[in-house]
């Protein structure tokens, strides 16, 4: 009996012809080429094993092909095999051609997409841009949108060696964070790499990059900036672009300072300052007439049409040229709506799928898609979905759709002319969110968001007398109308003692610098010279701003109100969040929230609290009326907060039980926002404190002490705030009632230096 290697070599041989055979049928032939060196391996394989078993002492060498010796099967321990066409292999064939299939679909897109990167404007000009690039330590790159600047550029960098083995990185900053991981998510799928490892992206408290692996890192301007602190020569990139600056944000302007400075200690980095639509002469000469390289589109026309005369309101007038162009123009196309906030979305987008429902199936179908940065992301990626045959989509976005993303598709833009702008008014402390007109500029760049796939129209809701005589032609900076607090602290920590030299493309007000250095100075984070202090440097490595962080810094450590860290955590964490948490009305939502509270604040750190006792579960949420991806949100925010405290060592003393730990939250949190309280008068509440305007102001309608106050009558005699804002009134946003004085002498006494204040 001659058997080789536990088995019957014939019996081997036909499993593996059988085996060999299904892989060969199952891929339709594609193996077909591999199928005879498979075989002659095989038979090799069997020779080898059949004279291991057949050599001992008493035999000799053994051919295995010799005619002594028989094969001997047993039929009994055979194994059952079925043809390929039968029963048994059908789940498996079935299986192995869909994922042939999948491997083909895969195949094409990246071939399609390889194919689109080719037709992009900008890769005809690859080779000179590299060649700019490396002579020039600072080019000014203007391009289009869709040129393919902000995902091919970093792409060339990165085929160019510029990474040097995972030593250096190449980093692009954008205004927004929807535009940050949109486009790392892009150019990672161009790539063919998984987001998060080779290429990542960092916002605000939210970080998908991997240490030692990641080259290629999209990331807010905000977050570039506090890379500073940690290296102020950023010597782990060796290219660095800023993308849309046109958009003039405070930290592209503070970043553009700081490169200037870098750039004579760093002779091997490279900066590239992009964008649409910008004064590139004007960044040019800050950077000493640096080269400006155009890239040409490949817009196509785009036909623009005025209103005769002006509308009283546009959202009713975006509404009806919505249904103009569906009723008139054809099918593909879809429309792209510029408003100014998610409140006008989310009103337009109820009234157009209102009239969509009465009209039914007389118009052909529509598909609203809102895009804002407060939108979960798995709504925000309905907006790049391809469209259904037979209708149309409608996108209402804000000023996000301008340069930021770049939707396919979009052959009718209707553009108001306005935009959402916060001003910041030194003498008062007060914030406006005002509607203003936008800049040519901008509604330049609106325009061309038509014409990315062919000929497109561009409906703007205003006269042509409108955009030539009254719109300003560059918006305006951010760094001339925002709070300068945490601007300044980052400077002076950054080493920089000089604020008024300090570069810029445009130099801040006198009186608004006034302001950032008293409130640091209230807060505890200069010392009388101007320095900053221990407590300065502690309250710039938070990632929020200085009034939040002294309130945590408070929480933890002043014996007046330490031991509620955990408690103003969540608070702060909230707040920052406060603008998407609720799912329609406020009160509605309070309305679901068992148990009585008395402020803002109270409210917010009960809402998170139970959730976390329902195990953070999304049908607790949906019960409460309440954003899942919000809180979510803030549990991360939470998280982020709650690292950077234990890296600092800020302690967690638990109060005392007989401790009121509302109380101590009150006091931490007047630690943190001196500037904020408001007081009781004869006509209503004024803001108080040194310098102050005496300005009145009004609780918001939405707050929790507007509630109680209608319901008890009993308004509180000191109220503090967090938000100030003008809309339709002095409105402050976020109260928290103060029941005694005493706390604010106790806490602030530089502001409220006696009781009759």
């Amino acid at each position: 009996m001659a058997r080789g290697n536990d088995g019957n070599p014939a019996r081997q041989r036909t499993r593996n012809d059988s085996a060999a055979s299904k892989i060969t049928k199952s891929t339709n032939g594609r193996y077909k080429n591999v199928h005879g060196n498979l075989q002659a391996r095989q038979n090799l394989w069997e020779d080898k094993q059949m004279k291991n078993a057949l050599k001992n002492d008493k035999v000799g060498e053994i051919v295995v092909d010799s005619e002594k010796y028989d094969f001997v099967f047993d039929t009994d321990s055979m194994i059952d095999f079925t043809n390929n066409d039968a029963n048994g292999g059908g789940e498996d064939d079935e299986y192995d051609e869909k994922l042939y299939l999948a491997l083909e679909e895969e195949s094409k897109r990246v071939r399609s997409i390889k194919e689109s990167r080719k037709k992009l404007p900008v890769f005809q000009y690859r080779e000179q841009l590299l060649n700019i690039i490396k002579e020039n330590q600072v080019v000014i790159i203007v391009g289009e949108t869709g040129s393919g600047k902000t995902t091919q550029l970093p792409q060339y960098l990165v085929e160019e060696g510029f990474t040097k083995g995972n030593k250096f990185q190449v980093a692009v900053t954008q205004p927004r964070r929807v535009a940050a991981t949109s486009v790392a998510s892009r150019v990672a799928d161009e790539m063919e790499v998984e987001l998060g490892k080779e290429v990542g992206y960092s916002i605000r408290f939210d970080d998908k990059t991997t240490p030692g692996k990641t080259i290629l890192k999209y990331m807010t301007d905000g977050m570039l900036l506090r890379e500073f602190l940690a290296d102020p020569e950023v010597n782990k990139y060796s290219c660095i672009m800023i993308d849309e600056a046109h958009e003039r944000t405070i930290a592209s302007d503070l970043l553009l300072g700081l490169l200037k400075t870098v750039l004579g200690k760093r002779p091997d980095l490279r900066v590239i300052i992009s964008s649409a639509t910008m004064n590139a002469m004007k960044f040019s000469e800050f950077f000493d007439k640096c080269p400006i390289f155009n890239v040409p589109g490949r817009r196509y026309p785009v036909d623009i049409h005025y209103t005769v005369q002006p509308e009283s309101n546009y959202v009713n007038a975006a509404i009806t040229t919505i249904f103009q162009i569906h009723t008139t123009q054809p099918i593909p196309g879809d429309i792209l709506v510029f408003l100014t906030g998610q409140d006008e979305i989310e009103t337009m987008k109820d009234k157009v799928e209102s009239i969509l429902s009465k009209l039914g199936s007389r118009i052909p179908q529509m598909i609203i898609t809102p895009i804002y940065a407060n939108l979960p992301q798995e709504q925000q990626a309905r907006i790049f979905t391809k469209t259904p045959d037979n209708c149309r989509k409608v996108v209402l976005a804000t000023n996000i759709a301008e340069t930021s993303l770049t939707i396919d598709g979009i052959k009718y833009v209707i553009d108001p002319g306005f935009v959402k702008e916060n001003t910041y008014v030194p003498s008062t402390g007060m914030t406006q969110l005002l509607t203003v007109p936008c800049s040519k500029a901008s509604v330049d760049q609106r325009a061309g968001r038509a014409g990315r796939v062919g000929p497109g129209k561009c409906f703007r809701l205003f006269t042509k007398w409108t955009y030539s005589n009254e719109l300003e032609m560059m918006p305006k900076p951010e760094i001339l109308r925002t709070n300068l607090s945490q601007t300044v602290l980052l400077l002076l920590s950054l080493g920089v003692k000089d604020l008024l030299n300090f570069p810029l493309l445009d130099k801040p007000t006198i009186p608004s610098l006034k302001k950032s250095l008293e409130n640091l100075y209230g807060l505890g984070a200069l010392n009388s010279k101007g320095q900053i202090t221990q407590l300065g440097k502690i309250i710039t490595e938070f990632p929020c701003e200085p009034e939040f962080a002294k309130v945590l810094y408070s929480a933890a450590m002043d014996p007046k109100c330490e031991g509620v860290l955990e408690e103003c955590l969540t608070i702060v964490s909230m707040l920052h969040e406060t603008t998407s948490l609720f799912v329609g009305l406020k009160k509605e939502a309070v309305a679901t929230i068992t148990g009585h509270v008395d402020s803002d604040h109270m409210l917010y750190l009960d809402i998170y609290n139970q959730w976390k006792n329902a195990g953070y579960a999304r049908s607790w949420c949906q019960d409460h009326k309440i954003q899942f991806k919000t809180i979510s949100r803030v549990k991360n925010i939470r998280r982020q907060l709650d690292i950077c405290c234990k890296k600092l060592k800020i302690k967690r003393n638990v109060p005392l039980q007989d401790t009121d730990v509302s109380a101590r939250i009150i006091k931490a949190f007047i630690s943190g926002f001196p500037s904020n309280i408001v007081r009781l008068g004869a006509t209503g509440y004024t803001t108080v404190g040194k310098n102050s305007g005496g300005l009145t102001i009004y609780i918001h309608p939405s707050s929790i002490v507007f509630q109680n106050y209608k319901e008890a009558g009993k308004p509180a005699k000191y109220i503090l705030y967090q938000q100030l804002m003008l809309t339709s009134k002095e409105y402050i946003r976020d109260c928290l009632p103060v029941p005694d004085d005493e706390w604010l002498h106790e806490m602030v006494p530089q502001i409220f230096t006696n009781k009759n204040q």
